[in-house]
C-alpha cells in the first residue's frame, strides 16, 4: 500500500524509479519498526506518512536547484527531509544533523545504504562546514536563520510569513504547510 500511495500522490510532481520507490519503503519500514521504542513521529497512519513525511521531503527535493548540491538537514529527526532528498536526488550529498543520540542511532541505520548521506550527531551550532542548502522542518525558521552553514534555505514551516524569507509557496498536503526560501546576502 506503501508504494502505491507514494507513486499516486507524487505523481504531479516528479516519478520515482523502481530503486527510489524501494529505498524509500525501506526507510519507511524502519521507521515504524522503531518509532515502537523511540519516539520518532507521531504520524502513524500510512496516508498521513507518505503525505507529510516522504512526499512534502520529495517535493522539497523537487524545487531546489539543479546539479549536485552539499545539502544539510538541521534536526533531522526520523530523516526528513533529509533522506528522501538524497534518494530522489543521488548526485547530491546531504548531511543529516541531529542532536539526539539515539535519533543519530536510527539515522545511521537507516542511511547505511545511501552512499550520499553521512549523519553528524550534534548541535548545528557546533558545525563549521558550509553547504549550498540549508533545509529542515522541524526547527524553528528564527533559529535557522542565524546558522552561518549555508546561504541558501528551504523549509517546510507551518506559517507563510517568515521574516526575512524571499519567496514561499504553499505545500500540497497539509492544510497551512508552506515551503519557504530564503538566500542570505554576505
Amino acid at each position: 500500500m506503501f508504494r502505491e500511495l507514494l507513486v499516486r500522490e507524487f505523481a504531479p510532481y516528479g516519478s520515482l524509479t523502481l530503486s527510489q520507490i524501494d529505498a524509500l519503503e525501506a526507510h519507511y519500514k524502519l521507521l515504524t519498526q522503531w518509532n515502537a521504542r523511540l519516539n520518532l513521529t507521531r504520524i502513524e497512519s500510512i496516508e498521513d506518512a507518505v503525505r507529510l513525511h516522504y512526499c512534502e521531503s520529495l517535493f522539497v527535493g523537487t524545487k531546489l536547484p539543479a546539479g549536485p548540491l552539499r545539502i544539510v538537514d538541521v534536526g533531522s529527526g526520523a530523516g526528513f527531509p533529509g533522506i528522501p532528498i538524497a534518494i530522489l536526488r543521488p548526485e547530491c550529498s546531504i548531511t543529516l544533523i541531529e542532536s539526539h543520540q539515539r535519533k543519530g542511532v536510527f539515522l545511521r541505520e537507516t542511511s547505511r545504504n545511501l552512499e550520499n548521506v553521512t549523519v553528524v550527531t550534534d548541535r548545528a551550532e557546533n558545525l563549521k562546514t558550509e553547504y549550498d542548502c540549508l533545509v529542515s522542518r522541524a526547527v524553528s525558521p528564527k533559529d535557522l536563520l542565524k546558522l552561518k552553514l549555508a546561504n541558501n534555505l528551504a523549509l517546510l514551516v507551518g506559517s507563510e510569513e517568515i521574516p526575512g524569507c524571499d519567496r514561499s509557496e504553499p505545500i500540497p498536503w497539509g492544510a497551512g504547510r508552506y515551503l519557504v526560501f530564503h538566500v542570505k546576502h554576505p
